[in-house]
């Protein structure tokens, strides 16, 4: 059955210091994120229930009829999940062996005056035509120096990819100015490859 995990699940006691949460078997009307597709039957915790699923109609009694009504829903929810798959299996292939380049301000330590977070790394990937949305980017922590970091995007506990990313050093303006006043090396003068014109 292709679904997602569930949310909520039967509650249990800790050495009887807490109660027991009640929990309910519904029958998904609609496909909520994180739990389940459109005719999926799920075990939630009854304040999920009652709060939240029930009042805003993504949810029903698991009854035959309603299985049986939802049965076509669910068909085309499934089907949508395996084309979402397929297109994202397409997608981590084509991250295989990518390194993307981020530049930022550092001092002579190499520590960032910034961070590279997630969307400095997403902006890079899109730089080099991989659409990744920053949540997708797993960076338990920012970068805060030079360095090359192995970097995981991740779309679902078995679809992910590992990218490098290298952090390198941003040239200032006067940097940049000084490169490109510097002299030309010797023998580069102009005309110094010329042809020898005749005499």
């Amino acid at each position: 059955m292709m679904g997602y995990p569930f949310r909520g699940t039967k509650g249990h006691r800790d050495e009887g210091t807490k109660p027991v949460v009640s929990a309910m078997k519904l029958l998904l009307t609609k496909t909520v994120p994180q739990l389940g597709i459109v005719g999926d039957v799920v075990n939630v915790t009854s304040g999920y229930a009652r709060n939240y699923l029930i009042p805003r109609h993504l949810a029903t009694e698991p009854t035959d009829a309603n299985m049986r009504r939802l049965a076509e829903a669910r068909k085309q929810a499934e089907l949508e999940l395996a084309r979402e798959r397929a297109r994202l299996e397409e997608i981590v292939k084509s991250l295989e062996g990518v390194e993307v380049t981020v530049h930022a301000r550092a001092n002579e330590e190499g520590v960032l005056y910034g961070s590279v977070g997630r969307k400095e790394i997403a902006a890079a990937l899109a730089d080099e035509g991989h659409g990744i949305a920053p949540e997708h980017i797993a960076l338990a922590t920012p970068i805060r120096r030079l360095d090359t970091v192995p970097v995981e995007v991740r779309f679902s506990g078995d679809l992910k990819a590992l990218i490098k990313v290298w952090v390198v050093r941003e040239k200032t303006e006067g940097e940049e100015e000084t490169e490109a006043g510097q002299p030309a090396p010797a023998g580069t003068e102009a005309g110094a490859h010329d042809d020898d014109r005749e005499q």
